[in-house]
């Protein structure tokens, strides 16, 4: 398998995406208001993950790769991380976020949250039925942007973003209501249009929230 790229990439000028990816405008930070913002109670946190029943092809190198990959850029809202490995007879320490595969502990969700028990839950069945959907769909990069969105509500980020490109992001609400974006003719260009790594406006919004 070849080296995933989930940096955007470098034109001469930039795509409305990559824009919005790397700028956060002046009124841009929104919220569907589907939780309250609370500022992370731990200096550093340390993301341990476990990789029992992770599918075949997530192999423990690759995982830890991308949730390094998004707490380094996570970390340029001003709390600290680390990444490290273990099993299921791990003793929680009281920085350690756990991340490991659930299909009962996701809910069918291909990633939940939860961060009162501070456990981040992928889901197995999801990501084989995407590879059957799409088999060659690289899904790495679906499972960049699903550590980076879960891993954000440990830094605080309750409430899920109203920007479309934000990783924090919804693309509509309950009641239908869809996402804000700069141009609404890019969003069926690109199969997924959310960012695989926090933007501009969730770094921005993590450093307020956090006291940066």
């Amino acid at each position: 398998m070849g080296v995933l790229c989930l940096l955007p990439k470098v034109y001469a000028f930039e795509t409305s995406r990559e824009s919005e990816i790397n700028e956060c405008a002046a009124g841009e930070i929104a919220n569907w208001g589907d939780g309250v913002d609370k500022p992370v109670l731990m200096q550093n946190i340390n993301f341990l993950y476990i990789s029992a029943e992770a599918p075949f092809w997530f192999d423990e190198k690759t995982v830890a790769e991308l949730i390094q990959r998004a707490a380094t850029a996570w970390s340029a809202c001003g709390v600290g991380a680390k990444v490290s490995l273990g099993d299921q007879r791990h003793y929680l320490l009281s920085n350690e976020v756990v991340i490991q595969w659930s299909d009962a502990k996701s809910q069918g969700n291909i990633g939940a949250a939860d961060v009162p028990n501070k456990r981040l839950y992928l889901s197995p069945s999801v990501f084989k039925k995407l590879r059957e959907i799409r088999p060659t769909y690289d899904s790495r990069y679906t499972l960049q942007m699903t550590l980076s969105h879960e891993m954000g509500h440990f830094y605080g980020l309750v409430a899920h973003s109203k920007r479309c490109v934000d990783v924090l992001s919804y693309y509509k609400n309950n009641a239908g209501e869809l996402c804000t974006i700069r141009d609404r003719a890019e969003f069926s260009r690109v199969i997924e249009y959310r960012s695989a790594l926090p933007t501009a406006c969730d770094i921005e919004r993590c450093r307020r929230v956090n006291g940066f």
